[in-house]
């Protein structure tokens, strides 16, 4: 069943609009709780109220307002913000053109939205800017504006359709300089193990791994809840209880996970390496539902890329 748009405006691509709607691009499967008096399971309700009057206020008597000072509050309304003098208020502005990878990763993650050709009169223009973009492995730089702000995004083709993709503005991305570890020694024999192992384990697609993109966790907690609501143990989980860490040195544990990797992979037990024991160190000071409990679920489902 096709989602609701949550917005509808343009494409602005030099000189070419396309009419497009957005959709989200993800859907959530979260079990959802419900917070409950322990004495008897009642519901737990939160009211909104005025903090003047003490009145109880409905959704449509709750407006936005901006706090100036504590007693100067300004009202703005959504003719407000829909009139705002800014390009992108109705329009996704392409503002360049760049290549996917030169985007930093730690900018995605504000937003996955599908865009829909919006009437007859935009499947031509739509379908010319995806095919622009497949046939130039380009990536589209877009400002838009959604929710009360400005936005950034990445726009590209996924499949037959366009996918925007929102991305964090520069300066809300943390410099990650304080957390980088002190400088350490590697030998070349540690390097080429690691890659060793990442060679192993390297597939073509996330298609490839299979179940072992099945959400278990999930699985898990529904299986507690409905064994609680029908007074039974939980069900035991499928699969080898994971191996307390052992004391063993960094190139000892990445020739054991390559041999692993090769037998998981059915290419058969490889000769292990030398374990070697790590040195001791110097004695230091101490210092003084699912929603109904009946739902049921019997497969795994799979996370989205």
């Amino acid at each position: 069943m096709p989602a609701r748009p949550i917005w509808k405006g343009a494409i602005s691509f030099g000189l070419v609009t396309v009419p497009v709607a957005l959709e989200p691009a993800t859907e959530s499967h979260n079990v959802s709780f419900r917070q409950v008096h322990l004495a008897d399971g009642g519901r737990v309700r939160y009211r909104k109220t005025c903090e003047i009057d003490g009145q109880e206020l409905r959704e449509d008597q709750i407006g936005k307002g901006y706090e100036l000072t504590k007693d100067n509050v300004v009202l703005i309304t959504d003719e407000d913000l829909d009139g705002m003098p800014l390009p992108t208020a109705k329009a996704i502005e392409i503002v360049a053109f760049v290549d996917s990878s030169s985007v930093d990763a730690t900018q995605y993650g504000a937003g996955a939205y599908y865009l829909a050709a919006d009437g007859p009169v935009a499947a031509k223009p739509y379908v010319l800017l995806r095919k622009a973009l497949e046939r130039t492995e380009k990536a589209a730089v877009a400002k838009f504006a959604l929710r009360g702000r400005e936005r950034l995004g990445i726009l590209r083709p996924v499949g037959d359709a366009l996918l925007l993709q929102g991305l964090h503005w520069g300066d809300e991305i943390r410099s990650p300089a304080e957390l980088v570890p002190p400088d350490t020694d590697l030998t070349e024999e540690e390097v080429d193990r690691a890659l060793a192992l990442m060679e192993t384990m390297s597939t073509d697609h996330l298609e490839d791994l299979g179940e072992q993109l099945t959400d278990h966790y999930t699985d898990a907690l529904i299986e507690v809840i409905n064994a609680k609501a029908e007074h039974r143990t939980p069900a035991l989980a499928e699969g080898e209880e994971a191996p307390a860490a052992q004391v063993v040195d960094l190139m000892a544990a990445l020739e054991a996970s390559v041999a692993k990797a090769r037998e998981d992979r059915g290419e058969g037990p490889t000769t292990p390496g030398t374990v070697h024991a790590m040195p001791k160190k110097k004695a230091a000071a101490k210092n003084v539902p699912a929603k109904k409990a009946s739902a049921k679920k019997t497969t795994g489902r799979r996370k989205s890329a």
